[in-house]
């Protein structure tokens, strides 16, 4: 009896697709470059094939090396190859028409998976885009206040143009403030004029 530690099913699996195919088991043996005495040990479940020889196996059956590896028990039955085991194990289909579904199986999954990267591609270089736009307006933004700054000048405050400062260019206020200053004093002389005089006597 074969071992509990043996692939699952693997040898049964390998002869009914040699059987299925009409192939004897030396041509097999032949076309996957194994010995004949090893292969029927194989499908008597007596000897555990390795990786390189159930991809030769696959190769020679004209079936997917992932179906292979899953009866063999070193997949998972997971994205999507739990279907190639299945389409492989229907005995109501011929060996081409299990060839061809999972051919066409394993073509719809490479588009897809093909699509997905180039739309993850496309949302990278669309943010990245946005990025840089966003970069941009800020720059703009910033340029823009620096030329507003620049084009309202240095804030000054106006001079007092009081009486005696030269240097001070005197607003229109203080033009007009002046004259009557000058008018305001001269006639304070005049009145304290006479006091004075009085006070002296």
């Amino acid at each position: 009896m074969p071992s509990k530690d043996l692939p699952r099913d693997v040898g049964g699996f390998i002869r009914d697709l040699r059987r299925n195919a009409q192939i004897s088991l030396r041509q097999l043996a032949e076309q996957a470059g194994v010995s004949n005495p090893y292969l029927s040990q194989v499908e008597r479940g007596l000897r555990k094939p390795s990786a390189e020889v159930l991809q030769q196996l696959a190769s020679a059956l004209r079936v997917s090396t992932p179906v292979m590896y899953l009866r063999a028990g070193l997949l998972e039955e997971k994205e999507g190859y739990g279907v190639l085991t299945a389409i492989a194990a229907d005995s109501d289909l011929t060996i081409a028409q299990k060839q061809s579904l999972s051919q066409i199986y394993e073509t719809f999954r490479r588009e897809n998976a093909r699509h997905a990267e180039a739309e993850a591609e496309s949302a990278k270089q669309a943010e990245a885009a946005s990025e840089a736009a966003a970069q941009a307006a800020r720059a703009a933004d910033a340029a823009a206040a620096a030329a507003g700054r620049a084009a309202s000048g240095p804030s000054t405050q106006a001079p007092t143009g009081w009486p005696g400062d030269e240097e001070a260019t005197p607003t229109p206020a203080a033009k007009t403030a002046k004259p009557v200053v000058k008018k305001t004093a001269k006639k304070a002389v005049k009145k304290a004029a006479p006091r004075a005089a009085e006070e002296e006597n």
